[in-house]
């Protein structure tokens, strides 16, 4: 099974990646991963994905594609992928499918966790985030037992910068913008399937399965 998972900030997409990998055995495939590895073990495209990032440029779609693809034919990808980040532009997603197509895979689904935009900046704007264990906190819900102290390795907890108000606002901005072209794109090959993540946690996962598994 090959799927996108797609969902703006503060969606539950990583919660829901979990479980997939959990109950799929899928291979998790970020494009923050994929950066990070090149970079650090410096291969040519780490290096010139390094030159664009050094200079405060975004990675050309190329080098990002050429990442992805290298990480897709890696044998850990044989039994079922689920893509994390990418695609990201219309580009990439016609890359994507033409990349797929040269090694002889396809795309399954595409599964967009779709929650309101009030309730998303909700979620952002009242998240916490522990500095050691980057245990996940909210005002909201669940909090520390002794303020600002995490529970799991009394690490500090705190409010990331990504969080608050403007750059929330922006991150899901950013995130429209990217939906606008990829919706269109994948219902017209009939792999998106949209899931209310306004629900519990479990709730989601059994529509997600159901789509899968359907």
């Amino acid at each position: 099974m090959n799927i996108v998972l797609l969902g703006a900030a503060g969606a539950g997409k990583g919660t829901q990646a979990a479980k997939l990998v959990d109950a799929y055995g899928l291979t998790h495939i970020s494009t923050g991963d994929i950066f990070r590895k090149n970079v650090a073990e410096g291969t040519p495209l780490g290096v010139e994905a390094k030159r664009f990032m050094d200079a405060g440029q975004l990675v050309p779609d190329e080098v990002v594609i050429a990442m992805v693809k290298d990480r897709l034919s890696q044998p850990d990808c044989d039994g079922g992928f689920m893509l994390d980040g990418f695609p990201r532009t219309l580009p990439q997603a016609a890359a994507l499918t033409e990349a797929l197509a040269e090694m002889g895979k396809d795309l399954d689904a595409v599964v967009s966790i779709e929650v309101p935009r009030d309730v998303l900046m909700g979620r952002l704007t009242s998240r916490r985030q522990c500095r050691g264990c980057g245990r996940i906190y909210n005002v909201m819900g669940e909090m520390p037992q002794i303020e600002g102290a995490c529970d799991s390795c009394k690490g500090e907890v705190y409010q990331r910068d990504d969080d608050t108000v403007e750059a929330a606002t922006k991150r899901l901005n950013d995130y429209d913008a990217i939906t606008s072209q990829l919706v269109p794109y994948y219902s017209e090959k009939a792999l998106l399937h949209a899931i209310d993540g306004n629900r519990t946690v479990d709730d989601v996962f059994a529509d997600v399965r159901n789509v899968l598994e359907g």
